[in-house]
């Protein structure tokens, strides 16, 4: 049981501020008190809370908001990297996943779906309350699996169709309704290249707030088929050579550390 309230403690030990996909740092390091003081005075935060037992505060800057003195921004996913060398660092990341998590949670849980009444904070857990009905919301995460698949000394990695971006990941997709995150993995492959697998593994686990997802990781290996790729999710798909692959995800992702063996 955890229960936030909706404002930034000062006197918190941990601050974190956001914009967009982006984590707000202070010389390098997670901002002070006098920043969360300066974010609420000028009133350039649309949201913030804090957590009490996780002896935190939150805030999510508005879009074009300046950032404070001596601020600067770095994507999540890099801090996740600057933070992976230390157990206290991983300690901190996984709380930043927390916190952007919780400010995507409230900023899209306003208004009860049952009666359509204003949400507030519960008073008792994490989670939003109707104001009207009493109904709770509690903050929800989508299950996403994301596999490399290995062909003696090859991988397969695919260039994905709908992303701005133009390196070649691991496949990667949701869990559906009814099915183990086994049998999603076989189901993915299967979909966007046509191909058998097997020895499914799993890995490890990485929370992915973009916007709160839970990226569990697996390998497998090749066991049939031609590659086949599903033209509407996929502009490519091929087996690499460990030693001759093409551009990759950035370090900091889970693709990035499965491709890396870094896991």
């Amino acid at each position: 049981m955890a229960m936030f309230s909706n404002q930034a403690d000062i006197f918190n030990k941990t601050h974190f501020v956001f914009r967009g996909d982006s984590i707000i740092l202070q010389d390098g390091k997670l901002p002070d008190e006098s920043v969360i003081k300066r974010c609420l005075e000028h009133q350039i935060a649309s949201d913030w809370f804090s957590e009490s037992d996780y002896n935190y505060s939150a805030l999510l800057l508005e879009k074009d908001a300046p950032n404070p003195a001596g601020c600067k921004d770095m994507h999540l996913r890099d801090f996740f990297w600057q933070m992976r060398d230390s157990d206290e660092g991983k300690k901190i990341a996984a709380l930043s996943a927390r916190a952007k998590g919780l400010l995507h949670f409230r900023k899209n849980k306003r208004f009860c779906s049952i009666c359509g009444g204003m949400l507030e904070d519960d008073k008792k857990f994490t989670a939003r309350t109707c104001c009207k009905c009493g109904h709770q919301f509690f903050p929800q995460l989508e299950p996403a699996i994301i596999v490399l698949v290995s062909k003696g000394d090859e991988i397969l990695l695919a260039q994905h169709l709908n992303r701005t971006h133009t390196f070649y990941s691991c496949i990667a997709g949701f869990v559906e309704l009814g099915e183990t995150i086994e049998n999603a993995v076989v189901r993915e492959i299967k979909e966007e290249t046509g191909l058998d697998v097997k020895d499914v593994r799993y890995v490890a686990s990485q929370s992915w707030p973009f916007p709160d997802q839970l990226m569990l990781a697996f390998r497998a290996e090749y066991a049939g088929g031609e590659i086949q790729i599903q033209k509407d999710e996929i502009r490519d798909a091929q087996f690499f050579a460990r030693d001759d692959l093409p551009q990759t995800p950035p370090p900091g992702s889970v693709a990035w550390n499965l491709i890396h063996e870094k896991f």
